[in-house]
């Protein structure tokens, strides 16, 4: 049998913020504070590393009755603890056809942004630090193998990255919920418990509660192993986005029908993948593609044309070369 995962070790969490202060963050950094358990942690550890030079940032998602009481509860930790907090408030409900974890988190990271972008130097926000644990980056990736996801699902959450000038980081992804919460209690800590966490209609939240504990008793290490997993996908899906790159550029932005072609069916979905999201922030569907991919191949006279959906839009031939519109009804079209 494997050795036990120590899932309930607080020194866990002393560990990991060892080894994130390690890689020498940019200081000041700024805290996603929600609240509860995970990101009181993260904060208390950051206050305590880096005195007077760490920031609380709180977005009141405005979904339920109980996110006034999660302010309070934020502004009273950072209070104590001398800490300088900044709420925004946002509209967090899910767009037609949007999931609500997907909306919230577009409007967290947009808040993010926005308020990175109203800090004056010298204590303008250059890390900002995001509380995901373990147990979070497994019930992502068993997520995204109920969905049938590639890669870029596979690889689950990056533990650093950079969007928008500002370098983020996930100090805690290693270490296992129970033992976040077991640092607080040792530490005789409290935090607020977000109703919606114990909500069944929420398949992460079935996850949490009833295939952790399985696969605690059958894989203890479960954890880590998993983790490795993610990593190789997301080396290996860094590889595909630096071959995608190349064959666009040699195909030509937009990508044009001829070079395309010349390309193994493989790389011009990679390549196409690519260009869709990075050009148009659209992600196609595995029929979408596959549909497209049937076009190009069949694309052979210059009366061949192409009119496919793809994402929030369509794909379509123009000339030579394919172009990507956005739908009438999309957001991405008005203006």
């Amino acid at each position: 049998m494997s050795a036990p995962d120590h899932a309930l070790d607080p020194a866990r969490l002393d560990e990991a913020m060892d080894a994130f202060a390690a890689r020498a963050p940019a200081l000041p950094l700024a805290v996603a504070f929600s609240g509860g358990a995970d990101s009181t942690a993260l904060l208390l550890a950051c206050a305590g590393r880096w005195p007077g030079q760490v920031r609380a940032w709180h977005v009141h998602h405005g979904l339920q009755a109980a996110a006034d009481g999660f302010e309070r509860h934020c502004v009273q930790v950072c209070a104590r603890l001398g800490v300088p907090l900044r709420v925004r408030r946002v509209d967090a409900r899910p767009a037609p056809g949007q999931s609500p974890e997907d909306a919230a988190r577009n409007r967290r990271y947009e808040s993010f942004e926005a308020l990175s972008r109203t800090d004056i130097a010298p204590t303008a926000i250059k890390t900002v630090v995001l509380a995901q644990h373990a147990d979070d980056q497994v019930e992502t990736l068993l997520l995204a193998l109920s969905r049938g996801a590639g890669l870029p699902g596979l690889a689950a959450m990056p533990a650093h990255w950079r969007r928008g000038g500002v370098d983020y980081g996930r100090p805690l992804l290693g270490v296992p919920g129970p033992a976040v919460r077991a640092w607080l209690r040792a530490r005789g800590e409290s935090w607020v418990e977000d109703p919606s966490n114990a909500d069944p209609r929420f398949t992460r939240n079935r996850i949490r509660a009833h295939l952790l504990p399985a696969l605690e008793a059958v894989f203890p290490r479960f954890r880590r192993t998993f983790a490795r997993s993610a990593a190789h996908a997301a080396q290996a899906q860094a590889i595909l986005q630096d071959v995608a790159a190349q064959d666009l550029a040699a195909c030509g932005l937009p990508p044009r029908i001829a070079a395309l072609r010349a390309l193994p069916p493989a790389r011009q979905a990679n390549l196409l993948r690519h260009w869709l999201l990075s050009a148009h922030a659209q992600t196609p569907s595995s029929a979408q593609l596959a549909e497209l991919l049937a076009q190009i191949d069949a694309c052979v006279t210059r009366g061949h044309g192409i009119h496919l959906k793809a994402g929030r839009g369509h794909v379509r031939r123009r000339g030579d070369a394919l172009a990507w519109e956005p739908a009438p009804d999309s957001p991405s079209s008005a203006g």
